[in-house]
């Protein structure tokens, strides 16, 4: 044990810093989630789910109300022309906020039905946006409005940035969650959370490839969190998966080898590269969000 870290293989002490220590940056939240890093404005965006809050960290560490009334946004990213793109459950919806501030809806139905409760979202480098769609928004009414699903599966989508088609790209999933592009985007790999209302769902991240036509193939298990549910993940630029889990951050490389975790004090929900050198993980985690300098940064495809 080595201060916030759990050394699990050498390889771990090339990824991290053991002199440095994990910092608070902002706290007395419901559940946060969703964090995305705007280098452009130096600053972090955090969900509150339950608050109906979208929240920035700026660098010089004050916090403020990015926007209130959020929908219950969940899950944040960007995409290649620096716009957020956000999962709201309160509408069932993915949207985008474009520079002048106004919100478009991209997607809200799938065969004429509503979506679930969109999670969490990725942009591929082509603009293609890629979502989860579980239950977590639908199941009560703290986190959305109670409400019965009107899609036979919990699908992973992908939304055609041309042509605004919506298309499910996987379906075997109990609650898809988190998910993240490997370096060179030949790899989708999906966190497996249904473990959180169902003991006999196993809590792993699985992992595609990706076809030249954005297909996906060859779904297997990538690896196994063996303390809690992985919710949100990030790639590095080392192809190394770092995802949550209930006692930290766990990482593995790019076979799933767990090769160490970040402890963090409350359950972490999810995660992203950022700080003004790229080189912070930022961790959304309960009522709290916390940053730790590492010796990786984001990858680049």
């Amino acid at each position: 044990m080595n201060g916030p870290y759990e050394i699990v293989d050498e390889r771990f002490r090339d990824l991290v810093l053991l002199n440095v220590s994990l910092r608070k940056l902002s706290s007395g939240h419901l559940w946060t989630e969703g964090p995305v890093w705007f280098a452009a404005h130096q600053c972090l965006l955090f969900s509150d789910i339950p608050n109906q809050k979208i929240y920035r960290w700026m660098c010089d560490g004050t916090v403020n109300v990015f926007r209130d009334k959020s929908d219950f946004a969940n899950g944040n990213t960007t995409d290649p022309q620096g716009r957020l793109i956000s999962c709201q459950h309160g509408t069932r919806t993915v949207t985008r906020t474009g520079h002048d501030g106004r919100i478009t809806t991209l997607a809200d139905q799938f065969d004429g039905k509503r979506l679930n409760s969109p999670n969490d979202v990725v942009v591929k480098s082509d603009g293609s946006i890629w979502f989860t769609d579980p239950t977590y928004g639908i199941l009560s009414d703290y986190e959305g409005y109670k409400s019965a699903p009107e899609q036979s599966h919990h699908h992973v989508f992908r939304l055609a940035p041309d042509t605004g088609v919506l298309l499910p790209v996987a379906w075997d999933f109990t609650q898809p969650n988190g998910l993240a592009f490997s370096p060179d985007e030949t790899r989708l790999y999906v966190a497996e959370s249904g473990r959180s209302h169902d003991d006999t769902v196993p809590a792993v991240i699985r992992v595609y490839d990706v076809g030249a036509d954005n297909s996906l193939e060859n779904g297997r298990n990538f690896a196994s969190v063996d303390t809690g549910i992985p919710d949100g993940l990030r790639v590095d630029c080392h192809g190394n998966v770092w995802s949550s889990a209930a006692d930290g951050v766990h990482c593995f490389d790019a076979r799933g080898v767990l090769l160490g975790k970040i402890l963090v004090p409350e359950t972490v929900s999810n995660l992203t590269f950022g700080g003004p050198r790229g080189n912070e993980l930022l961790i959304t985690a309960t009522t709290s969000v916390y940053a730790i300098h590492v010796n990786s940064a984001a990858a680049i495809a």
